[in-house]
């Protein structure tokens, strides 16, 4: 947490169950005193509410949950049809909650536990880490999952969609096109583009300051931003209405109700969503943009090391894991590939055919 920095306080009158138990209250305030961040509170008591519902449906009390009770509770989790959030659920997933929004619910009921046992209030965690398995003397974790766990590329459009994207893109307002540009220039993920402040940019040197409190790894960093965001940003900032709230955000609000204000995450996806939708690429969200120039960077001949700086990566594993070449590009390579090793064959059987 920044030296500084105010805690977050939780909103108790949207997660009631969770305000009316002392248990998970406690373990939730304990979260925002350790200086959490303010989107891990609320996906932590998303997920605890959720669950807290669960066994107040079964009858079940937080402290007399058994093993059973947590089988069932995956159970219905894996069949639970995704609601209105548009990030709850992945293209490709039937409908349903998605294997990254169950392993992050079911991570949350596990930390709860931990408090739990930590406090003297339950013996045992009935969540666990899973069971021991001979993996381990393969190299690998030694522990299976009550869930299994997919570990899928990220996506990325293919050149037809980006087309269709960039058709509905042109027709944005100028603060939604100013930051889809900053977006992808400056591979920023949701929390970093909204949170940016006016300090955080060096026009002159077109670079830009992400502060650490917005990363996801606590991380500061500076990256470059180009001279077309640079012109965006400047048409941008001299039409925008005058702050209302956050004098020092660069993005603002344009609904009547909170006109002037800081945008939020949930505003700016609903506009990625929307953008989706319109484009009939139901895959794009805001995190889009980001795997583009990080994939981009990599076609171009850019540096693990060099990418993971650039990204806020704290692990080179991480960074491979949104570089993702397209199909065409490994057909590519793989024909480059096999075009050199047959003519090696071909050289070296003429080699041999020379010296019979």
């Amino acid at each position: 947490m920044a030296a500084g920095s105010a805690l977050v306080e939780p909103e108790w009158q949207r997660y009631p169950l969770i305000a009316s138990n002392g248990f998970a209250r406690r373990w939730i305030t304990s979260c925002s005193s350790l200086g959490l961040a303010r989107n891990t509170i609320t996906a932590y008591m998303s997920a605890i509410e959720g669950f807290l519902r669960f066994e107040q449906e079964h009858g079940v009390d937080l402290r007399g949950t058994s093993r059973e009770s947590i089988a069932r509770y995956v159970g219905e989790m894996r069949s639970q049809p995704r609601r209105s959030r548009p990030d709850e659920a992945l293209a490709g997933s039937g409908g349903y909650l998605s294997n990254a929004t169950l392993q992050q619910r079911l991570t949350a009921v596990r930390l709860l536990f931990e408090f739990l046992i930590d406090e003297g209030l339950v013996r045992t965690n009935p969540v666990g880490c899973g069971r021991y398995t001979s993996s381990r003397q393969f190299g690998g974790s030694g522990d299976r999952g009550l869930l299994p766990r997919f570990h899928k590329l990220p996506w990325i459009p293919t050149e037809e969609q980006w087309k269709s994207l960039l058709a509905v893109v042109r027709e944005e307002s100028q603060r939604n096109r100013c930051m889809l540009a900053f977006a992808y220039d400056a591979a920023l993920r949701r929390e970093e583009l909204c949170q940016l402040h006016s300090g955080d940019l060096d026009p002159a040197h077109r670079l830009l300051r992400v502060r650490a409190e917005t990363t996801k790894g606590r991380r500061e960093r500076v990256v470059p931003y180009s001279e077309t965001a640079a012109e965006l940003l400047h048409d941008y900032l001299r039409r925008r209405p005058a702050a209302t709230g956050d004098r020092h955000a660069v993005f603002l609000s344009e609904s009547p109700r909170n006109h002037g204000a800081a945008i939020t995450l949930w505003t700016w996806s609903k506009v990625a969503r929307s953008i989706a939708v319109r484009a009939n690429v139901p895959a794009f969200s805001t995190h889009t943009l980001r795997h583009l120039c990080l994939t981009d960077l990599a076609r171009s001949g850019w540096q693990l090391h060099e990418i993971a700086r650039f990204a806020g990566h704290q692990s080179l594993e991480t960074t491979r894991q949104y570089i993702h070449l397209s199909g065409q590009d490994l057909a590519d390579r793989f024909a480059k590939t096999m075009r050199q090793i047959h003519t090696w064959r071909i050289e070296a059987l003429a080699g041999i055919a020379d010296k019979q």
